[in-house]
């Protein structure tokens, strides 16, 4: 039996309240910390003043992906609930990674996995899977201010050698 039997995207939509996402899927956020700080003393990648983390639940089901962006700081995805997850990395070099998020460590799965600052992600359900519920931890904070939703030709351009990603993941 998969864990996805056991509970529904349904379910977790509901008992975690989850709102439909700008890239995909579905969240909520968590957590957002008190401590504020000061645009001064971040890079010149921040547009003001960041909370230290933010934290959210994010489910993408079959069908669903997280269209590829980018923003300011690190996100270090954790795997909670379901099937499998792939998040698409590119690198600032253009070097693709793909980490694979859930429980099975004798098929290269992980529980965590980081995006560095700078680089376009996105992510979806594995081949096989129904769901992945997981959750992204962000710090600085997350500020749509630092969101960036990728324009598909124009990685095209930049990225030639990753166009059947860019292709995959983006709107």
């Amino acid at each position: 039996m998969n864990n996805h039997q056991l509970r529904s995207p349904a379910y977790w939509i509901e008992k975690l309240q989850l709102q439909e996402h700008i890239e995909g899927g579905a969240f909520k956020e968590v957590y957002r910390s008190e401590m504020v700080i000061p645009e001064a003393v971040l890079s010149e990648d921040f547009k003001g003043n960041r909370n230290a983390g933010t934290s959210i639940y994010f489910l993408l089901q079959q069908g669903q992906f997280s269209a590829l962006h980018k923003i300011a700081s690190d996100e270090i995805w954790h795997f909670y609930y379901g099937d499998p997850l792939i998040v698409y990395e590119i690198t600032t070099s253009g070097e693709l990674i793909e980490h694979k998020l859930g429980p099975n460590f004798e098929a290269g799965e992980r529980f965590q996995c980081v995006v560095k600052a700078g680089s376009w992600f996105g992510a979806q359900p594995a081949p096989g899977s129904s769901y992945s519920l997981v959750g992204c931890t962000v710090a600085p904070g997350f500020d749509f201010a630092d969101f960036e939703l990728a324009q598909k030709e124009r990685l095209l351009l930049q990225y030639p050698h990753l166009g059947s990603v860019i292709r995959m993941l983006c709107k």
